[in-house]
Order: C-alpha cells, then structure tokens, then sequence
C-alpha cells in the first residue's frame, strides 16, 4: 500500500463507473489510487471498455497517475488488492425488466429490491457475492469489499449468515439523499446538520436532527413532505402522518406507505413499456453514446438520471475513512451488534457508523419507534428467508420470503410468480434446477 491503492471494480462496466472514478481523482491526495481494476464478463466487455476510455480520460485531465486496467478475469484482478467494490447485477439489465415487468403483469409492484423483484435479483446475486467473497480470502485477505449492489440488505444477510467472510461492508446512496435534503429543509450546510439513521437498507429512518447541538427532529419532522430520488417519483407524505410516526422515513417506504398508488402508476408504465428498467435501458443507451465520445473527459450530467447520485461520495468517502482511519460517522450497512433494539445483534442492518481502519464501529441509535416495528421484523424477514432460498436453492425457501413480503399479498399470486421468474431466471439460478448443468460461474457477473 506504500506504493499507492490498488482497487478492483466488478461490475467495471456500468454506466455507474464514471461516478467512481470522479470520486476516486477528487479524493486522490488522501486516497493515492495507482490501480483501478475494472472487470467483467465477456456480455459486458464491450461497455467496459468504453467506460475505461472515458475513464482514461478523466485521469488524463485530472493529471494524476492513476493506471485504469480492464480484464475479464476476476482472479487476476483481485491479486494483492486493497479494496474491492461490487456493482453488478447478473443478467445485466433485461434480468431487470423481467423482475419488473412479471409482477405487475399479476397485478403486484415489481421493483429491483422491494418484493418479488428485489427477491430475484437477491436469488441471482448472493450466490456470485459469496464466490467473490471466497476469492478475495485466497487472492487477497487484508482486503475491504464495498457492496453496491442491489439488495444490499438481502446480501449482506446471506454473506453474514453463510459464510465466515467478515470485511464487506453494504452502502446505499439514500442516506446521503436524506441528509441533503434535510440539510436544505433546514437552510444550512450538511456538515452544520448532524442526522443519526437506523433501519434496514432502503428502509432506514432518520431518527434524530442535531442542529447548533440542538435536537430539532421535531421541526423537521413538521417540513418532510416531497424529498424523492430519481428513480421514485415524489409524492407528498401526509405531515399528521409523519409526526406521530416520530422519524423521518425515506423514499422507498412509499412502496409500502402508498401501495396503492405505486402500483396503478407502474401498472400504466407496464402497458406503456416504460417500467423503471426500460427508462433504465433508454438512459444507459444515451449515457454510452456519450461515453464513446473521444472527446467527453468528464462524468456527464446525463448520468445523475441513472439513480446513482451520490454514488462516488458514498463509496469514496468510505473506501478514505478505511485507509485513512478518519473515524468519522457514515451509514452503512454492517452487523446491527446492539446499536438498534429492534434488531438481534448479529442481523444487519443500514446504521450510523464511526468509520475505522478496522471496519465499521455502529452507533447507539437504541429503540425504532412501535409504529415501525412490525414493518422493518418483516422485512428483515423477507431478506433473512431470501438469503436463505439463494444459498440453498430451495424453492419452499423463495415462497416463503414472497409469501412474508407485505408488497405480494397473495398466495395464488406469490406461486404463480414464483413460477414463471424462477423459469425465466433458470440459467442464472442454478440451486434451484440440481439437475441440470450449471452455468459458468464467471458468466453470472
């Protein structure tokens, strides 16, 4: 590490990319990176090296010595690295639109981490994350893996629970929304604002607003209303509903406070063929054009409509606080040990943390209000099922986790989807069809 940081991105071709690299040359003077890693499989090569020209030439402007390396063997790559982050999503983006698309079409929300969507990408992902986890402790042991990939909840369950790989640490942008935004609520800087969060991942709350060392959770409690991110579009929270419920939810509790509502807007989407997915796929078709172009040296603007903003802040202010011990307070997903009641200590969950060069220290958030209790023990159960069914292929396991989620609401529904996704999943689930040949492990990135 004397020599600088070698950081290996799976999943290099995303069109998130760009973002990761802006944060890295932002951050370059107290994060020397040398080496940024970026790998793939063969579907995605193409895209990848589109994205390490663009790449290229952002360190070009930048004028610092960062080398961008690209390969499609993960082995190779992760050889002596220092940190490792993981962005992909098996089946790259028509797995999304299936997972979307198939739901809906038998009346329930399709969503890549809420319900029966947020299970399959779950089933898909798990299984590839512990591969990886098990290379990184032959290939490189002092290691971090940073896991950005969807559900982040669902995932970092499976990993805790089945397997004794303990240096990953889960990370969601919507955090970092919510304190911006309470921040402009307020009228003050984010670093005037302290806000502490608990939860789960993409339902996490804010639970306490320190202003001047004040507590001022109650006026902002009274201002939350419109906060959104890109990818949910706003609706007004109720301001009776919000005090008494006495924090602060995020955006993706609309899928389950406004139910309703989000199924007859993505019910018009689907017939329209505008599911988030499909607008996904649109927008990643114009960001790579853009990428092509030998003369964009910059992340473009297009690219916040990808859902990912604050994306290179989250994971490169993280990766800063590890390598530089910084201490400082971050939300992550990590192992809950005590630091929210409602939880057991050895369940993840999405927590303020004191960042360490040892990892992630949560902090005392004590006791989530009643009125959420029964809302986060069933999440936090869905995702403990669907690790579960993704490690062991057991289809009892999946009906299990859908029948639990409060997004599914049916029986006759949960086995009719449970069918037809596990059918059309089948080359990328292969616990669940023992007797057919499995797929190329490294095909499922």
């Amino acid at each position: 590490m004397k020599k600088g940081i070698k950081i290996v991105t799976i999943g290099g071709g995303s069109s998130y990319t760009p973002e990761l690299v802006d944060g890295f040359l932002k951050r370059y003077e107290s994060l020397p990176v040398k080496e940024l890693w970026l790998v793939d499989v063969p579907e995605g090569e193409h895209k990848m090296q589109v994205v390490a020209g663009l790449a290229r030439r952002m360190v070009k402007r930048a004028g610092v010595p960062m080398e961008i390396c690209t390969t499609l063997d993960r082995r190779t790559a992760l050889k002596d690295a220092d940190f490792v982050t993981t962005q992909l999503r098996v089946g790259q983006l028509q797995a999304r639109i299936k997972d979307e698309r198939i739901p809906i079409s038998h009346g329930i929300l399709g969503q890549e981490t809420n319900g029966a969507g947020g299970l399959f990408k779950g089933l898909r992902t798990i299984p590839v994350i512990m591969d990886i986890c098990r290379d990184m402790q032959e290939l490189c042991p002092k290691a971090w893996l940073i896991n950005f990939t969807n559900p982040v909840g669902m995932v970092m369950e499976g990993i805790h629970k089945y397997t004794d790989f303990h240096k990953i640490i889960g990370l969601c942008n919507v955090p970092i929304g919510m304190h911006r935004a309470i921040a402009e609520l307020l009228e003050r800087r984010m670093e005037e604002v302290q806000v502490t969060f608990g939860g789960l991942n993409h339902m996490v709350f804010a639970t306490k607003v320190i202003v001047d060392e004040k507590d001022v959770t109650k006026e902002v409690l009274k201002l939350w209303g419109d906060q959104s991110v890109k990818n949910i579009k706003g609706v007004v929270w109720n301001p009776d509903f919000i005090e008494e419920l006495g924090v602060l939810p995020c955006s993706y509790h609309r899928y389950y406070y406004m139910t309703k509502e989000y199924l007859q807007e993505e019910q018009e989407k689907f017939e329209k063929h505008e599911v988030r997915a499909e607008f996904v796929k649109g927008v990643e078709e114009e960001l790579f054009k853009l990428y092509e172009n030998p003369s964009l040296d910059q992340k473009p603007k297009l690219l916040e409509e990808r859902g990912g903003a604050y994306y290179s802040d989250a994971a490169c202010n993280l990766i800063n606080s590890i390598y530089n011990d910084k201490q400082d307070i971050q939300v992550v997903n990590t192992v809950n040990h005590g630091a929210i009641e409602n939880f057991e200590d050895d369940e993840i969950v999405e927590v303020s943390c004191a960042i360490t060069k040892n990892g992630p220290v949560p902090q005392k958030v004590g006791r989530l209000p009643k009125a959420v209790n029964g809302l986060i023990q069933q999440i936090k159960s869905f995702e403990a099922a669907g690790s579960a069914a993704a490690v062991t292929g057991d289809r009892k396991k999946a009906l299990l986790a859908l029948m639990i989620n409060p997004l599914v609401m049916s029986q006759k529904t949960a086995e009719v989807v449970l069918g037809e996704l596990l059918e059309v999943h089948r080359e990328y689930l292969p616990r669940f069809f023992a007797d057919e040949t499995s797929i190329d492990k490294e095909g499922t990135l």
